[in-house]
Order: C-alpha cells, then sequence, then structure tokens
C-alpha cells in the first residue's frame, strides 16, 4: 500500500499508514466507523490537534513543567517495572510432554459429567401421580399425559425438561432420573414441588475430554502458576537485597 502523505504539520508527515496503524488500536466496535470516509476524515483532524498540542507544548517551555516531569516520572517508573516483570515471567515455559503427563495424572478432573435427556408430569398429590400412572400404563403416551395433568410450565413441550446433570435438580429427582431405566416411567416421586413421574429418553455416561480439548488449557494454566512462582521468587530475593519497613 502506498504510504500517502495525507497532512504536514510544522514540518512533521502525518501517513496513510499512521492513520491506519491508529484505527487499528481503537476497540473493535469504533473500527468500523474509523474505516469509513467519514470517519477517517474525522480521526485525521483529531491527529492533526494533537500534532499541534504538541507542538504548542515544546514551544511553551512544558517539558520544564514540574507537575509534567513528576507525570513523566511515574510513567517511566511504571514502564520499567512491568517491562521488568514481563522479562521475569517469561523465563517460564511448559514442555509439550509435561502438558501431556498433567493430563494423565489428572484424567478425572477433566471429564463431562454424566447427563440426562428427561421428561417429567408433576401434580399436587401421590394419589393423582398413581392415577395419571395409570393412564400411561393404560396406553395413553407420556407425552399427552404432561400436557394433558402436569402442572409444570414444560407440559407445553411434553414434559420435557431437556438434558440436565447432577446437581442441577432437587436430590430427589436427581437421584429418580439418574438411577432410572431408559424408557421406563418411575413411580411417584415426591419433592418439594409435588409428585413427578419421570421418563428417562438417553443417558450419556461421563466421559474425560479428549486431550487435544484441553491441553490449550492446561498449558495456559501451568504457565500462570510458573509465572506467578517467578514474580513471587523475584519479590522474596528483592525483600532480601532492598530494605523494606512497614510503619505503623
Amino acid at each position: 500500500m502506498e504510504n500517502k502523505i495525507l497532512a504536514v504539520v510544522n514540518g512533521t508527515e502525518i501517513t496513510e499508514r499512521e492513520l491506519e496503524a491508529t484505527i487499528a488500536r481503537f476497540p473493535r466496535e469504533r473500527q468500523g466507523y474509523l474505516a469509513t470516509e467519514q470517519g477517517r476524515a474525522q480521526l485525521l483532524e483529531e491527529i492533526i490537534s494533537f500534532e499541534l498540542i504538541y507542538n504548542y507544548a515544546k514551544d511553551s517551555g512544558m517539558e520544564k513543567d514540574a507537575e509534567y516531569i513528576q507525570q513523566l516520572e511515574r510513567a517511566k517508573k511504571e514502564i520499567l517495572t512491568q517491562a521488568t516483570i514481563s522479562k521475569v515471567v517469561a523465563e517460564a515455559s511448559v514442555s509439550d510432554k509435561e502438558v501431556e503427563d498433567f493430563y494423565s495424572a489428572n484424567k478425572e478432573t477433566f471429564k463431562d459429567p454424566e447427563t440426562v435427556s428427561a421428561k417429567h408430569i408433576l401434580v399436587e398429590t401421590e394419589e393423582k401421580a398413581q392415577e395419571v400412572l395409570n393412564k400411561i400404563k393404560e396406553g395413553m403416551s407420556f407425552e399427552d399425559a404432561a400436557q394433558q395433568f402436569s402442572s409444570c410450565p414444560s407440559n407445553a413441550q411434553g414434559g420435557d425438561l431437556g438434558k440436565f446433570n447432577r446437581g442441577q435438580m432437587v436430590p430427589e429427582f436427581e437421584e429418580a432420573a439418574f438411577n432410572l431405566e431408559i424408557g421406563k416411567v418411575s413411580e411417584p416421586v415426591k419433592t418439594q414441588f409435588g409428585y413427578h413421574l419421570i421418563k428417562v429418553s438417553e443417558r450419556i455416561e461421563s466421559t474425560a475430554k479428549p486431550f487435544d480439548e484441553v491441553k490449550v488449557s492446561i498449558k495456559n494454566n501451568i504457565l500462570q502458576e510458573r509465572q506467578a512462582f517467578k514474580y513471587s521468587q523475584l519479590n522474596n530475593d528483592l525483600r532480601g537485597k532492598y530494605k523494606v519497613e512497614i510503619k505503623k
């Protein structure tokens, strides 16, 4: 791309590449507007204004201003500190074998939970639940029974609750659902909400996530731990080198 000169302020050229680089530093949601003709023209005016004020600041002696010097020193201190921390933590590394070994030793922590897909019918009393169960045994479909008798909003979907894993339902309901044979309708199950009839349509056993799916997160977690250790180690070493007094 031709690096076209867009403006010259007191001998300083403002180029197409500089404008593009400035746009790239803005949040993504702003870049779309700044890439338009109107947005680019507005941004160019802002860059020109910045250059004008910069020239004025130099010519009016602002570089000797006490407040400016204090701010410059604070910025220098912050940049120097952050650069040092970045250099120290960059010494931490994690090998591919270490990631594989960690996965092998901790497979249990990378398991997807056991899930079931279930439907239910909720009624107020055990007698009503038994009555509905009898209708199902006599040939009424579970879904029709849910639409007709269930007080749960899921009745519109034939009682369908979708997939869920352990810990998402009340204990009594969960215990029954995860131990129920697929396709079989449970006996009435009492919970704080009333009495349920439950039908499980699918069960997915707990399985370990494939290594390729978790290796990046494992590596990042180990790396972050090592970087934190490097930082802590440096901090402790420096407390032995430099005198620290905490005033109370």
